[in-house]
């Protein structure tokens, strides 16, 4: 019995953990995509602010990630350093460039 308990115990927490990591995805997501709005409305300091928050959800999500997930997570959130950085400097084409490539790893993520 106690085998079982903790079969399915173990079984929950692996569940459990990909949830999480689709639950940061899909937040990540759509601030990753305020920001790509943004900066081709040209407003480098909020493509910043949506970036920095997609950027701690890609960051969490990592956290419980696994597999190509995890890789592609971990990809997007250099690509959203990169906007933010990018978008600190007001260079917003650069910037905007980086969130849509964010964009593409975080959809990847949740494949």
């Amino acid at each position: 019995m106690k085998k079982l308990a903790f079969l399915c115990a173990g079984l929950f927490l692996i569940l459990s953990t990909a949830v999480f990591a689709q639950e940061h995805a899909s937040e990540a997501l759509e601030h990753a995509n305020a920001a790509v709005e943004h900066g081709k409305a040209g407003h480098a300091p909020i493509l910043v602010e949506h970036a920095k928050l997609a950027l701690e959800h890609t960051l969490a999500g990592s956290l419980v990630a696994k597999g190509q997930a995890k890789t592609h997570l971990d990809a997007a959130s250099k690509s959203l350093q990169d906007a933010i950085d990018h978008g600190g400097l007001d260079e917003t084409d650069m910037a905007t460039k980086a969130a849509e490539e964010a964009v593409g790893h975080i959809n990847a993520s949740k494949k």
